[in-house]
């Protein structure tokens, strides 16, 4: 799908999608209980079907109506599928493999074939140290194991994601058991969500500090069955409150303030970009490189540090965006873990801009093209995440269509 932007103006009020990472959470919980959940608020992008179909196949009973899903976990884990397919979703593929590694069965996990590339060392060390089996295959992996350790020790500086997989194997496992995560824990933030969650469900769940390490003690078999609901995501809305810096007056509605999502510090950075040219850590927030760079191309550039992990993602977000941003005759500076945008007139690009099958390097360009008018190709890629994104920035009044 490729998409045609002029110059255009955006205000008004919009509703915050749901949040993508707390509903895979929600959802996973509500079958970890055994009983009957619900969980309103639901947005059935690419990813959150991907966690249903996934949740299905681990014998969870799913029935949706609506924004909503009614989940009967009293049978997950029970009698688990053979085979998994996660599509494009990293969070439900690291999400789903320690779940796997309760059974004592091989299971086979299916997904994309970027996905696949995308890091899995952790549960490759993990399988290792306790000879479970860890198989690579074409577009696949394949696990065969029973966790049962009163302890593991894991990496924190690949993906939080798997510690929040661990986190929901050892949740459904009797008795307490500690993750012992290894410094640096980069987006310790995300476990943090994953904790607010448990506590939804009456679980309990510790994080403390010790030594070099962060010890995590999970009460296994310690959640109940409740009605619990999405909130709305700060991830995407940074992408609609972004057009707020380049002269719009957009409102996002349906936002916890209480939320513990990382990226909600996008309202912290954001007015420094307007402000100046400053230095932006984004370690705890790499969701946010590719709109906090579309911002600092058109403000007055910046530098991004902790952005190792930009190259994990669904794209290499750091070289997309510097393709992209090519196009706008900028060039950017990338680092092993810094990216300096300079300050730099900006003209229409007179070829299409690529959308990468990246969700956020859309969303990003989005911005970039409704003040200097482009044409972005694949454009579909925000079915990931967000399907109703250009509905949304064309009832703000973006002038977006077909092509």
């Amino acid at each position: 799908m490729t998409v045609k932007f002029e110059k255009s103006v955006l205000s008004g009020e919009v509703s915050a999608p749901p949040s993508k990472s707390v509903a895979h959470r929600l959802l996973i919980l509500a079958a970890l209980t055994g009983g009957r959940c619900k969980v309103d608020n639901l947005d059935y992008s690419e990813d959150v079907l991907a966690m249903l179909d996934c949740l299905k196949a681990l014998g969870a009973s799913v029935k949706t109506d609506g924004s909503s899903a009614e989940i009967d976990g009293s049978g997950f884990l029970s009698d688990p599928a053979s085979d998994l397919y996660c599509r494009e979703s990293g969070n439900t593929l690291r999400f789903m493999i320690p779940l796997c590694l309760t059974a004592g069965r091989r299971i086979t996990l299916h997904g994309s074939e970027r996905l696949m590339e995308r890091p899995q060392s952790v549960y490759e060390d993990l399988c290792r140290e306790n000879g479970f089996l860890y198989e690579k295959g074409s577009g696949c992996v394949s696990v065969c194991g029973r966790l049962s350790a009163p302890e593991y020790k894991m990496s924190g500086s690949i993906s939080s994601q798997f510690i929040t997989g661990m986190i929901f194997a050892l949740l459904s496992l009797e008795g307490e058991r500690k993750i012992r995560v290894s410094e640096p824990f980069e987006s310790r933030s995300y476990v943090e969500l994953t904790a607010a969650a448990v506590g939804e469900f009456g679980g309990k769940i510790t994080i403390e500090p010790s030594g070099s390490e962060t010890v995590i003690t999970v009460a296994g078999k310690s959640l109940s069955p409740q009605n619990v609901s999405v909130e709305g995501d700060y991830s995407n809305a940074a992408f609609l409150e972004a057009f707020n810096c380049v002269g719009g007056s957009v409102k996002v509605n349906g936002l916890s303030s209480r939320s513990v999502q990382g990226d909600r510090v996008y309202r912290e950075y954001f007015p420094k970009l307007v402000s100046g040219c400053p230095t932006l850590d984004i370690a705890d927030c790499p969701d946010l490189g590719p709109i906090l760079m579309a911002l600092g191309a058109l403000l007055n550039g910046c530098t991004l540090t902790g952005t190792r992990r930009l190259a994990m993602k669904e794209s290499d977000r750091g070289n997309a965006m510097s393709e992209e941003l090519k196009k706008f005759g900028l060039g950017i500076l990338l680092g092993k873990n810094e990216i300096t945008v300079p300050k730099r007139a900006l003209s229409r690009p007179s070829v299409p801009l690529g959308g990468h099958n990246d969700h956020r390097i859309v969303m990003a360009l989005s911005v970039m093209c409704c003040v200097l008018g482009g044409e972005i190709e694949g454009a579909e890629a925000v079915r990931k995440t967000y399907p109703r994104f250009f509905e949304d920035i064309k009832s703000l009044g973006a002038k977006v269509g077909l092509i």
